[in-house]
């Protein structure tokens, strides 16, 4: 935790990569954010954000203008059938605001917890540890779990890291994993936890070599 934090400074709101105002954006450019890039979310997110700036005006879009506007980050009939349905719940049930506790956030459709916990942790600072696959694969090759399902993954994460910490450092092994910890083919060479990684190809700093196979009953993926 200390060495990626200082590879990857500041706290949740300024290491996520989706460009948002408030709660409301953020929670809207994380269920477009499935499937897709961060960079290519932040393309369309300005004229969506433009056209429809509170849940009440994306309740009431048309489906067919939605389409249009998320066209390029794929999906774009499930995500709009997603959005306008979030927005609705959020628009008859919250008043139009996005609520902050987990039960509630999991309730509005195509909110499952890995988006609740992002907007938790980077909206309002609270405690809440995104696992996306980097957070997953990173997770196993550096032998902190050796499961496979995100939630559980998540409960093994939070039990060794403190509250406040957690959305940070989901955000720093996502980052880790797109830069450095690479799925196919990952550069050991220069990542910063090579001399205590169990799956690191690189001779081991204690002696010995590392296991390309992902260290004992490590998974490499």
């Amino acid at each position: 935790m200390a060495r990626l934090a200082a590879e990857y400074p500041g706290g949740a709101p300024e290491l996520c990569a989706l460009r948002h105002r408030n709660p409301f954006e953020l929670l809207v450019a994380t269920i477009l954010s499935a499937q897709t890039t961060d960079e290519r979310v932040n393309l369309v997110t300005p004229t969506l954000f433009e056209e429809y700036s509170t849940a009440a005006e994306l309740a009431a879009a048309d489906p067919a203008d939605v389409e249009r506007i998320i066209h390029p980050t794929g999906f774009f009939r499930s995500k709009t059938r997603s959005l306008v349905s979030m927005a609705q719940a959020l628009d008859q049930r919250y008043g139009g605001r996005v609520p902050k506790e987990m039960k509630e956030l999991v309730t509005l459709p195509g909110v499952g917890r890995k988006t609740a916990n992002v907007v938790r942790s980077v909206a309002f600072s609270l405690p809440g540890l995104p696992v996306d696959t980097h957070v997953g694969r990173l997770s196993r090759r550096l032998g902190l779990s050796r499961e496979e399902d995100p939630e559980k993954v998540e409960a093994e994460l939070n039990a060794m890291v403190p509250a406040k910490e957690r959305g940070s450092l989901s955000l720093r092994l996502i980052l880790h994993g797109r830069r450095v910890c690479l799925a196919r083919r990952p550069r050991c060479e220069v990542c910063i936890l090579n001399d205590f990684c169990p799956s690191s190809t690189l001779p081991s700093r204690r002696g010995g070599t590392g296991n390309k196979e992902g260290g004992p009953g490590v998974p490499n993926h």
